[in-house]
C-alpha cells in the first residue's frame, strides 16, 4: 500500500489523525494533513482506507501497488 495526500484539498478536519496517528499528523499552524508514513504496515491498512473513505477534502488516495 502508497499512500498520497494532496495539501490543497485537505480542509483540516482532522479525522485522518483520530483514525491512523502513526500515519497522518496535522500541522500546528493550520490543521493541514501531513502524511508521516507513505508506506503503512499491513496492520494500519485497513485504517488508512477508512481515513481515506472519510476524508471530507478527499485529500487522501491509497494506491495497493508494493
Amino acid at each position: 500500500m502508497k499512500v498520497t495526500v494532496d495539501e490543497g484539498k485537505c480542509c483540516g478536519a482532522g479525522t485522518c489523525v483520530m483514525l491512523a496517528p502513526d500515519v497522518f499528523d496535522q500541522r500546528d499552524d493550520d490543521g493541514i494533513v501531513i502524511l508521516l508514513d507513505e508506506r503503512p504496515g499491513e496492520a494500519l491498512h485497513g485504517v488508512v482506507r477508512e481515513a481515506a473513505s472519510v476524508c471530507p477534502g478527499v485529500a487522501i488516495s491509497v494506491s495497493e501497488e508494493g
